[in-house]
């Protein structure tokens, strides 16, 4: 797992302003809309909803707003979203996918094309580049001064896979099936950053040209930024040697 750039995203997602914290709690805002409308309104039921509420309170977003999201899903209240995802490449061939939910397929599609030709990357079919990706749960726990023995005590007991031990923070690999209960186990001994089934490249690709890496770090960017984004990975390998 070392090398993907999940950390550096977060850290990168922590430093936005008031305006891009409030697209952040619009996006996983949808999250929770659609897996009430799939899975229900009990938290106790819905494990995905259970997932996204953790994560809604890692990212600071109020109960209430919580709350109000899930009572107006669980109304049938609202705009129904469907899940869309893109592949293409960026400069240089980083392989990029963008994973949607839209009320409007017709305004994603043409907003991720325009993103993609306008820094030097293109838009492919589905497939072109998701067999460079495989899925594993990330649980990312702050490492205030941890007990590396422990830890990984820890993870074994929760039935996590593997773990890096970082400065700061300690990544932990699970299946994606069993993120879930690894998180609500860890949750009970040390502070979650965050928990996510995430794509995690099984190559990568370095840009050592600083034009080309602007162009790819506004490519992210605009992506990142656009509201009916949820996720954005890539195979950028260096990509915090050009990040301000």
């Amino acid at each position: 797992m070392s090398g993907h750039s999940k950390w550096n995203n977060i850290k990168r997602k922590k430093e936005k302003t008031d305006a891009q914290k409030a697209k952040v709690f619009t996006k996983i805002g949808r999250e929770i809309a659609v897996a009430v409308k799939e899975g229900g309104a009990d938290p106790s039921s819905n494990s995905k909803l259970r997932d996204l509420i953790a994560k809604a309170k890692a990212n600071n977003v109020p109960n209430d707003n919580i709350d109000r999201v899930i009572k107006k899903a669980g109304s049938n209240d609202g705009k129904d979203y469907e899940t869309i995802v893109y592949e293409g490449y960026g400069p240089s061939g980083i392989a990029v996918i963008v994973e949607c939910l839209t009320d409007n397929r017709n305004r994603t599609a043409a907003d991720m094309r325009h993103y993609f030709d306008k820094f030097g990357g293109n838009m492919g079919q589905s497939g072109c580049v998701s067999y460079l990706f495989s899925e594993s749960g990330i649980i990312v726990i702050e490492n205030n001064s941890l007990d590396e023995d422990e830890v990984m005590e820890a993870c074994v007991e929760a039935g996590a896979g593997d773990f890096e031990f970082q400065d700061d923070i300690v990544e932990i690999v699970t299946e994606p099936s069993e993120l879930s209960s690894v998180r609500e186990a860890l949750s009970q001994k040390y502070n979650i950053i965050s928990a996510e089934v995430e794509k995690i490249p099984s190559t990568y690709v370095r840009i050592d040209d600083a034009e080309i890496a602007n162009k790819m770090n506004l490519l992210l960017s605009h992506m990142e930024d656009n509201d009916d984004v949820q996720n954005v990975y890539h195979n950028w390998e260096n990509m915090e040697d050009f990040e301000d």
